[in-house]
């Protein structure tokens, strides 16, 4: 077991300005919780993050206080968060899974002193929230993608240019594509010249992949295929 195993943050959050403030003990009602925790279960509490009038149902990571703690547990070898209960951490069930799959993919663990168990079991509802959560994710995507190559035919059908993606060899190498042209309609005994015999012409002439390699025989055929700037 390393030195760092049994070290552990508090977090605290309050959700309302009237829960908040010297006179006021809902801080103090977490502090207690944790620290008796984590006394129980041999965890040194090493710093403390609170967010004050934040509500439960806000992302953790838009959070100041939770970003903060993010930050000192990746920097400072503590993997464990402690948090007086589930709702503490979050209220909102979709961002409760959502964070608590965040922290787990940096290798941090959460715990919630009235419950230890209920951020490591599987139940039917975190299972389905969670794939929920994948497919919106997924759809989300899928549909940016949609709306971008979108945008882009309307750019191309409006100016007939060519908008995203890799630039082809006539946007780049306008001369190499022309040679390219003139070399396929030489035509020597035999038949025309070859992509290969293509290809090692313009190497001759100076003109090399991004390798320094002669173009390999797709390349030179993409060149054929491009229609040469005047």
């Amino acid at each position: 077991m390393s030195k760092d195993t049994r070290k552990a943050v508090a977090y605290l959050r309050t959700s309302s300005k009237a829960n908040v403030g010297a006179d006021k003990d809902s801080d103090k009602r977490q502090r207690a919780a944790i620290s008796a925790y984590a006394k129980a279960a041999g965890y040194e509490i090493v710093a403390e993050f609170y967010d004050e009038a934040v509500s439960g149902a806000d992302p953790v990571d838009a959070r100041p206080g939770f970003a903060a703690m993010l930050a000192h547990l990746l920097a400072n070898g503590a993997r464990t968060i402690i948090v007086e209960s589930p709702d503490r951490f979050a209220r909102d069930l979709m961002v409760q899974l959502a964070g608590h799959d965040m922290l787990k993919a940096k290798g941090v663990a959460l715990i919630a002193a009235s419950a230890p168990t209920f951020f490591v079991e599987e139940t039917p509802t975190a299972v389905l929230v969670r794939q929920v959560l994948g497919a919106v994710a997924q759809f989300e995507k899928t549909t940016l993608v949609a709306k971008l190559a979108a945008a882009r035919q309307r750019k191309r059908e409006r100016t007939g240019m060519k908008v995203g993606g890799m630039k082809s060899h006539v946007e780049t190498r306008p001369e190499v594509v022309a040679l390219a042209h003139r070399l396929a309609r030489k035509k020597p005994k035999g038949g025309k010249l070859s992509l290969r015999a293509i290809s090692a012409a313009l190497a001759v002439e100076g003109h090399v992949n991004a390798r320094g390699r002669p173009f390999a025989p797709n390349s030179v055929a993409s060149m054929l295929r491009q229609k040469p700037t005047p």
